[in-house]
């Protein structure tokens, strides 16, 4: 084979800018090689590694299409009566990715090519968004090693503020999103914040898909994260990586003051370590046969932390073995067999010790907790090669997590927490600790999903015919229970005398400054949840220049309850994607795109868990009398005395027993779902460089969470109906009195975006009825893209996003009051919470601008850099209760006026809308490394990368406390905009590699 330099270039930039180009809808585990050759001519594609080949027939115009081939480098050669029409053509196959290599027809503009095979930089085959990155590329950048890391070189890509952590894509929340293994679904079920994650040294390729995807995708509006394992060839190889990131490598997080120059966080001595050892190898079981891939890694992990007001440190301790496999079968050229498979299994012992933070004093061990989680995974795929314009890929597989915590003092030790503003006023005598746990609930959950798909692609001349269908059963096996005596968790709030306490009428009396919650809270079962779906895509080829795309997917989940009984089921959900992509010039160097799509989300587990599991949430409030010193071996703690009971047991949240479901859940339920228009536009500039711009605009339709309904239409506020999971602002439909006779009789629908919420004034007398806001979100975004294409020399990449992130609803959790009850959120427990909550949302950052690249100073040394530079989230003033009604929850209203009155009519409030105190600041996180390259002997290879994240080691500010007034007449929080979390200090990472 015979190239020039600027052929060898072209062959690249196929390869590199895929990280610029949107993809084609390929299936989610492999690639695909179109393009033009002469007609009838037999193209053939061969991978020198397995000697795996296939061949097909050009059509009378010369096209031809090789889909669901394995990810990796190939040989591309067409022959007419057996006589080659050009040099053969080395050829990268990217995963989701079309790579259109023109055989003998046509040359890039302005480019000199002596031979005549030409691979296009910018895919005309594609209409989706996405970005591909490879092992390799990442080898050579400072990136940490997890899926989330390679994730946020997105655009469009940020972490998310709260607790929970996760990822947003484009606008969602964190619990929206996708990840796939070799076409296995990873996503946690459970309440989708989360995923199982092989060995990073496992992957070989990964894609980010953010928008535009193809309709063999489902169940997210957020985005997608796509990886593939690494394999075997007939090569044996044959290596081990070290990677290493002592606790000394870690840069000391701050301790933090208040205005008063309080410390409040205790932050200084938590530190993190790791050490892992990675070792793996690949080669034949049987030549051109059978292959496998093999890695076993060894991992210690030492974080430690301490409690936020510096009196217990815990030490924790991770040593575990991950594994990963694949096993791929090249039965013969038609047909596949591949088997994928990791474990993620974890533990961790926390050992919490008494610590004295300004001494740094460790004191005796008062408890070690002990947690499980992760599982095993495994995906076994067989691919049909039916003819040159038919295929099939089957897949079979089974994702399972465990979550499993508990410790010592779970029977001896309730869980205690009070405000700081309780704990200035009534210290805890002798500085005692807070009870004597730092965990709070015992929880397992054993969550399996069995997944089973086929997908089919079908060439009919200029039409490719794609379908499928896909099924998930997602069961959970769950206990969970607050611990010590009782399984009762205390919180302390401040409170002035007079205020109203809970909804069962309590109310705090004169002398007492702080009231305590006792809660109680049990549920077990096993859940299952059943999701299906079938799709049918054409992609039309009307002329050579332009490809329609229409694609139409359907939907369906079953979310059971613990006696098997479908609690929410929904069917018929029908997303229609069509797009566009039009070869402005016709060479393949410039094109404009576009699509519009719709997209549904299913609910999580944690719903039928929680909702239609016999949960018991009992909450009793007290008077706070003060704190009672305990012992236990020797050491002491304290916990609240118990002052008058505050009105009734509330257990409106959860009773214990399964009733009635069809009192619980809308039987006329719309689905969540987005709809997505994307605009955009690419070019080539030449053999290197690339540039794009692309508009995208989203918008979230309806919300399914729970409401409290305490009126209908006809029997006003008699005709109480109870907690219902529904569609807020919407007609619900449920089990009720139909005649106002007291009894449930009937359906009874209410327009609960006028109606549902009964009012009543102070001396109890009914008012009316309130309905409840529908929720908006929408997603405006102008992104821009720049890459430069890896020549062996240097290589970049730059991205600007500007958004704006708007409405009322952040998705199924709320990051700004760190609530991660997926689905359950405060919202639209009643109209009164989200009314006037429209405004900038959490993930809305404004500004955002990603760069990274890699210089090769000499052939044994490389640079590279990450940089992020993010405007900051907006601030919210929440207040409580509304100048409407008495309840106590979240609101956009704060009280300024007779605060300290029982009667909500005589109370004066004013607006606090989102966004009102402005905006949290920028955040800057420069990451760089260097990488020493040697060869050792004929084909192996020395790699050692250095690593430096957050090199300027910023501590910015993330996320604040955004609670303007915690309880009605309590005045002005003294901790309103405090900064509560902050980007992760500088740590150093090195990881050693040798390759056989």
């Amino acid at each position: 084979m015979t190239f020039t330099r600027k052929s060898a270039l072209c062959l690249a930039m196929g390869v590199a800018l895929a990280s610029l180009a949107p993809v084609a809808q390929a299936a989610n585990n492999d690639g695909t090689v179109v393009g033009r050759t002469q007609a009838g001519a037999a193209v053939t594609i061969r991978d020198p590694a397995t000697g795996f080949a296939r061949t097909v027939t050009a059509d009378e115009k010369g096209n031809y299409r090789i889909s669901f081939l394995p990810v990796g480098k190939y040989v591309l050669e067409s022959r007419k009566d057996g006589k080659l029409t050009t040099q053969p053509a080395d050829v990268t196959v990217t995963l989701g990715n079309a790579t259109t290599v023109n055989l003998g027809v046509k040359d890039l503009e302005g480019v000199s090519v002596t031979a005549t095979s030409v691979i296009t930089a910018v895919d005309v085959s594609s209409t989706e968004s996405a970005t591909n990155i490879s092992r390799e590329e990442l080898r050579r950048l400072p990136v940490d090693q997890n899926i989330a890391s390679v994730a946020l070189l997105a655009p469009g890509v940020n972490k998310g503020n709260a607790s929970f952590g996760g990822i947003t894509f484009g606008g969602s929340s964190i619990a929206e999103n996708a990840i796939y293994v070799n076409g296995l679904n990873v996503t946690d079920f459970y309440n989708r914040n989360g995923y199982s994650e092989a060995p990073f040294a496992f992957y070989q390729e990964f894609q980010v898909k953010t928008g535009g995807y193809s309709v063999e995708f489902g169940r997210t509006t957020g985005g997608v994260i796509n990886a593939v394992a690494r394999s075997g060839t007939n090569e044996f190889k044959y290596g081990a990586e070290f990677t290493l990131e002592p606790g000394a490598w870690h840069y000391r997080p701050k301790n933090r003051y208040d205005a008063n120059g309080n410390r409040y966080l205790a932050s200084s001595e938590d530190r993190d370590g790791m050490m892992k050892t990675n070792v793996y190898a690949s080669g034949p079981i049987v030549k051109d046969k059978l292959f496998f891939f093999a890695m076993y890694e060894a991992r210690g992990s030492t974080p430690r932390n301490t409690s936020d007001d510096g009196t217990t440190l815990t030490s924790n301790g991770a040593k575990t073995g991950f594994w990963g496999t694949t096993i791929d079968w090249r039965i013969n050229d038609n047909n596949l067999l591949s088997l994928m498979a990791f474990s993620d299994k974890n533990k961790n012992t926390g050992d919490v010790y008494d610590y004295t933070f300004d001494t740094r004093t460790l004191g005796a061990k008062t408890n070690q907790i002990f947690s499980d989680t992760g599982g095993k995974n495994w995906a076994l795929t067989y691919t049909n090669y039916f003819t040159d314009d038919l295929s099939m890929k089957l897949l079979y597989g089974s994702n399972s997590r465990q979550s499993y915590t508990r410790s010592l003092s779970d029977l001896e030790c309730n869980r205690v927490v009070a405000e700081t503003k309780v704990t200035h006023a009534v210290p805890v005598p002798g500085g005692a600790t807070l009870g004597c746990t730092t965990n709070s609930t015992v929880e397992k959950r054993n969550d399996t999903r069995k997944e089973a798909r086929a997908d089919f692609e079908w060439k009919l001349g200029d039409h490719l015919l794609r379908f499928g269908y896909d099924h998930e059963k997602d069961t959970s096996d769950y206990k969970r229970h607050y611990t010590g005596p009782g399984a009762i968790y205390y919180n302390v709030y401040f409170a002035t005398p007079g205020s109203t306490i809970n909804n069962t009428g309590g109310v705090l009396p004169p002398g007492y400054t702080a009231y305590v919650r006792a809660r109680r809270y049990e549920i077990a079962g096993t859940f299952e949840t059943t999701n299906s779906a079938y799709y049918l895509e054409d992609n039309w080829q009307i002329t050579p220049t332009l490809l329609l795309n229409a694609g139409i997917r359907n939907d369906g989940f079953d979310n059971k309850a613990a006696d098997g009984s479908s609690y929410i089921k929904m069917k018929n959900m029908w997303a229609p994607r069509f797009g566009f992509s039009w070869d402005i010039k016709g060479d393949g160097t410039t094109k404009l795109f576009g699509n519009l799509g719709r997209y549904f989300l299913p609910v999580a587990n944690v719903i039928n868990i929680k909702q239609a599991g016999g949960l018991l949430d009992e909450r009793t409030y007290y008077a706070f009398d003060g704190w009672q010193i305990m012992d236990r071996n020797g050491n002491q703690y304290a916990i609240p005395k118990l002052g008058p009971q505050l009105g009734g047991v509330d257990t409106s949240q959860g009773s214990g027993r399964v009733g009635d479901l069809r009192s619980q859940v809308d039987h006329d339920m719309d689905q969540v779902y987005q709809d997505e228009a994307i605009l955009g536009f690419q070019q080539l500039i030449n053999t290197a460089w690339s540039w794009g711009v692309k508009g995208t605009y989203r918008r979230l339709h309806n919300a399914i969470d729970d409401m409290e309904i305490s009126a209908t239409g006809k029997c006003g506020g008699d005709g109480y109906i109870g907690w219902v999971m529904a569609n807020p602002g919407k007609k619900v439909t449920v089990w009720g009195d139909t005649n106002c006779t007291g009894k449930r009789d009937g359906w009874v629908t209410i327009d609960t975006s006028k109606e549902g919420w009964a009012m009543y004034d102070a001396d109890g007398n009914y008012l009316g009825q309130r309905g409840w806001v529908k929720p908006k979100r929408t997603y405006t975004a102008l992104e821009f893209q720049i890459d430069r294409a890896w020549d062996a020399k240097w290589a970049f990449n730059a991205s600007y996003t500007l958004s704006w992130n708007r409405g009322n609803a952040e998705g199924p959790v709320n990051s700004d009051t760190n609530f991660d009850d997926t689905g359950r959120t405060e919202n639209f427990d009643n109209p009164w919470v989200n009314l006037g909550g429209n405004g900038y949302l959490p993930n809305d950052h404004r500004h955002q601008l990603k760069m990274r690249g890699t210089y090769s100073l000499t052939p044994h040394w490389q640079l590279g850099g990450d940089l992020t530079v993010l405007s900051g989230g907006p601030i919210t003033g929440f207040g409580v209760g509304n100048p409407y009604d008495a309840t106590n929850y979240h609101s956009y209203y704060i009280c300024v006026q007779n605060c300290s009155s029982d009667r909500s009519e005589d109370r004066v409030y004013e607006r606090s809308p989102r966004g009102k105190y402005g905006t949290m600041p920028w955040t800057y996180n420069l990451g760089a490394s260097i990488t020493y390259l040697m060869p050792l002997g004929d084909k192996g290879q020395l790699r050692a990368k250095f690593a430096v994240y957050n090199l300027l080691n910023q501590q910015r500010t993330v996320a604040v406390d955004q609670d303007l007034q915690t309880s009605i007449g309590d005045g002005t929080n003294s901790t309103f905009r405090q900064p509560l979390r902050f980007q992760a200090p500088r740590f150093m990472q090195l990881t050693v590699s040798v390759d056989f």
